[in-house]
Order: structure tokens, then C-alpha cells, then sequence
């Protein structure tokens, strides 16, 4: 989600006039803030330490914050890191370009926080970071009352977007060649609750199958307590619904979750994992579990080993506890030591590496199809692997055997499983006829952009400008 703020980051400063910067050498530097964790604290405040001598060499250099840690922190920033130009939070990302033009006019500093959502994100211009598959919003801002989380009173109470307005979207995305969306929500599952309708999410995925053209439709990420069976059935009966769900758990301890004022428990959790595997037998699932929550004891903890072990989850993102200021989580007794933490976390971990790589094995023989994107693996210069994402959502390295035609990001590749590991699947075909190529309106999209682009070489090899993951580089003014 903070990374589509991004792309409307960028859109808004493309629209305003600027243009992006090459190298170290941008007249603006945007940060997009997230504030779940302490870390992005330390990191903001850490990069703008770095960028304060830089600004000092560099007249007119102009610096803003905004994002989640913007709407907590507001005069906090200007205070710690004064030669900041422009602060914005959640609800105003449409005032960066004005922001920006006004510090410049009056030569000091400008903070605009607002308390509730002034212009829905999805109507401001966007520079999409992918030309083959694209996020659309569908909700902002979250109705729960999780007692570890700082999200809802920073993003506000949810606000649904109405369903013609985001099939247009994602028609539009579709007609400019994408042939993936991934629908965005804070509990993207409890969409149309703002306008009375609780089947709204499931209408809305049979919908996303009517539209011509999209090979494949994600959504992150839907809350297990309003997870209800006519998704699962919209999901299992909707071919362009990929057969992958990311179901955050965060913990697998019954007292822990009420702690978290987490509205499910585990049986629940289970319950709809066992559902969805009966309709969907080969879905990957995935989770968000945090360790070390006030109060956990050590018989919670396995608690957490037991439903993670049960789960075979494909993949879990696993978090130290982090203490947020302002939650009611922060001020519970029984906060537990670092050591303690960490100890449970490399457990955690070590287990759920086990289980994925486990999970891994069992594709090896089969066949995936693969959506090619434009970045490649660490080691693909060594090896000479392209990669994609399988439909389930697992990451594949793949070669193209000799004499094969190479295929562009957005084209999709059938290849053969041939060896796993714990975070994704090889694919090394014997011969041409292990290996099929269907070149897609994404390709050929991706090609238009790199004609488009200065001459950048079409095909995997070739680099497209776009947002970055934390920093976008935003542009100096043309």
C-alpha cells in the first residue's frame, strides 16, 4: 500500500512538471513513511542526518517527509531535522506539488497535516512502477481496534470506494496493457461495509473475472475474523482469482489474540485455511505473525509453533514485537526482554523456513506458468536465470534453453519445477520442448515504454525508472 502511495507520489510530481532525477543528482528527495515498526523511525531520521550536508552543498535542494510517520510525528520532524522543507501526512498526498511551491516562496519550512481523508488516492495522477500488473486501491483506513497497531489512527476509519469506479480502474490498467491487478485495502476483505453491503469483496472478484484481458487478480490483505465463505467461493470459481491468500495470524496463542483484541481465534484461523484448501487444493498460503507480544509467555509461543506447523504456510513475514508509542499495546504490563524476543524469533523463523522449503519440494516435477517481471535474481548475472512469479504467487528462477525465444517482462513462460528452496523454485529446462513462451499484451506494453524511454533496451536485461521501496528518487524540476 505505501508503495502505490509512492507511484501517486510520483504522478503528482510528474503532473506538477518535474521529471525524475538520474543518479544522486534530484533537486527533491520525497521520503514516504511507514510507522508499524520502531525501525522506520530510525531509518527516516537516519537518512535525513545523511541528506542534511548533501542539501547544505546543493542551493534550492528541497527535502520532504510524508506517510504514516509524518501524520504521527508532524512537528517532531522539523524539530529533529530543520532543513526539511515540506511535511504531509495520509490524507493530503495531493498537497506535495502546492507544499513544495510554497516552501520555495517563502523560503521556510511547511507542515500540512489533516485529520481525514481530503481527496480519495485513487483520483490523483499516478506513475505506475510496472506496466504489466498494477495495485488498485479499494478501500483506505481500517475499522479494528488491534491494541499492537498504530494504522487506524493514522490512516482513519475505513472508506470504500464504490464499485464502478474501481472496475473502471482496473479496466483502464487492463487497456494499457496490464494483466495483473492486486486489490489494496487495510482489511481488504471487509469492503462495502461503508456502504451496507457485507457480499461486496466477493461481488466484486466475480466481477474482476468479467473483464477481458486480466489473466490475474491478487488482494491484500483480508482479516480472518471477517473472512466468510462466499470469498472462498468467489475465489474458487472465479478462473482470473489466483489460487494464492495471504491470511495474517499473528499469533497462534488464543490468550495472545484476545490480548490483541484480534476478533478470531485459532480454531477459526484453521477453520478457513481447511476451507480454502478444500476448494482450492493446491492455493499457497502466506502470513503476517509477530513474536514476542506483552505478556506472551513461553506456552504461547508454541501455541504459535503448533498453528504454524499446522498451517504449512508458503511463506511467513515474521516481526519482533514493536512497541508503538500511542497504542494501547504499548503501555501493557509484561513487555518482554530483547533476549527473550530474539530467541523466539529465531525459532520461529527456523521453523518456517523448514516447513516453506518443505512446501518447495512439493513442486518440483510439476509444471508452472510464470508471469516474467523485470527484475532478476541476486545471482542471475552467474547463473543466467531470468524470473517470475508462479500463479500461486511462489518466486521462480528459470533459464530458456538454448536456441528458445527470450521472453519480455509481462510474457508468461510454462517451464518444469526442476529443484526448490526454502524462499523459491528453479526452473532449468532440458530442451526447447520443456520450455513454452506466450508473448502477452504486457510484453508488448513493456516494449512501448522502453521505446518511449530513451532507447532502454526491451527485454529482461533492460531497467525502467520508477518508485523505490522506502525512498522514492523524485525528480528535479524540468
Amino acid at each position: 500500500m505505501n508503495v502505490h502511495d509512492s507511484e501517486r507520489i510520483s504522478g503528482l510530481l510528474e503532473d506538477a512538471g518535474y521529471v525524475a532525477a538520474d543518479g544522486d543528482q534530484a533537486d527533491i528527495v520525497v521520503f514516504n513513511t511507514c510507522a508499524v515498526r520502531e525501525n522506520a523511525d530510525n531509518k527516516l531520521y537516519g537518512n535525513l542526518g545523511l541528506l542534511a550536508p548533501v542539501k547544505e552543498r546543493r542551493p534550492g535542494m528541497q527535502i520532504a517527509v510524508g506517510g504514516c510517520l509524518a501524520q504521527k510525528d508532524r512537528e517532531t520532524i522539523l524539530r529533529k531535522a530543520p532543513w526539511v522543507d515540506a511535511v504531509f501526512g495520509t490524507h493530503n498526498i495531493g498537497s506535495l506539488p502546492a507544499l513544495l511551491e510554497r516552501a520555495r516562496h517563502n523560503a521556510k519550512a511547511e507542515l500540512e497535516i489533516l485529520e481525514s481523508l481530503d481527496v480519495f488516492p485513487s483520483t490523483l495522477p499516478t506513475k505506475r512502477d510496472s506496466v504489466y500488473s498494477g495495485w488498485v486501491s479499494i478501500s483506505v483506513g481500517c475499522n479494528n481496534t488491534c491494541t499492537f497497531c498504530i494504522v487506524p489512527s493514522l490512516r482513519g476509519k475505513e472508506r470504500d470506494r464504490r464499485p464502478g469506479e474501481i472496475l473502471a480502474e482496473i479496466k483502464a490498467l487492463v487497456d494499457d496493457g496490464a494483466i495483473e491487478v492486486t486489490l489494496l485495502g487495510q482489511n481488504v476483505n471487509s469492503y462495502g461495509v461503508e456502504f451496507g453491503d457485507r457480499g461486496a469483496f466477493a461481488k466484486l472478484l466475480r466481477a474482476c473475472g468479467e473483464i477481458e484481458g486480466l489473466e490475474r487478480v491478487r488482494f491484500t490483505s483480508p482479516h480472518p475474523a471477517a473472512f466468510t465463505d462466499d470469498v472462498i467461493e468467489a475465489m474458487a470459481e472465479t478462473p482470473n482469482v489466483m489460487p494464492q491468500l495471504h491470511m495474517p495470524l499473528q499469533s497462534g496463542s488464543d490468550k495472545v489474540l484476545k490480548d490483541m483484541r484480534r476478533s478470531y481465534r485459532s480454531k477459526k484461523f484453521l477453520g478457513i485455511l481447511d476451507r480454502v484448501r478444500e476448494r482450492m487444493p493446491h492455493a499457497a498460503i502466506s502470513t503476517d505473525i509477530i513474536v514476542g507480544f506483552p505478556g506472551e509467555t513461553e506456552e504461547d509461543f508454541q501455541a504459535t509453533l503448533d498453528v504454524v506447523e499446522q498451517s504449512r504456510f508458503a511463506t511467513a513475514f515474521t516481526f519482533q514485537y514493536s512497541k508503538r508509542p500511542g497504542t494501547p499495546a504499548a503501555d501493557l504490563p509484561d513487555q518482554l526482554p530483547k533476549a527473550v524476543v530474539q530467541e523466539r524469533f529465531e525459532r520461529l523463523t527456523a521453523l518456517q523456513d523448514r516447513i516453506a522449503a518443505e512446501e518447495n519440494a512439493k513442486q518440483v516435477g510439476t509444471t508452472v506458468e510464470v508471469m516474467v517481471t523485470a527484475g532478476s535474481g541476486r545471482k542471475s548475472e552467474e547463473t543466467g536465470r531470468l524470473s517470475g512469479r508462479s500463479r500461486d504467487q511462489r518466486l521462480v528462477h528459470f533459464s530458456v534453453p538454448e536456441g528458445a525465444p527470450v521472453p519480455r517482462p509481462g510474457d508468461l513462460v510454462t517451464v518444469p519445477v526442476t529443484a526448490a528452496a526454502a524462499f523459491h523454485l528453479i526452473s532449468d529446462p532440458a530442451t526447447a520442448a520443456d520450455y513454452s513462451l506466450r508473448r502477452s499484451r504486457a510484453g508488448d506494453a513493456w516494449d512501448r515504454v522502453q521505446a518511449d524511454s530513451c532507447g532502454v533496451p526491451a527485454g529482461p536485461a533492460g531497467t525502467r525508472k520508477g518508485v523505490s521501496l522506502g525512498m522514492p528518487v523524485l525528480p528535479p524540476r524540468s
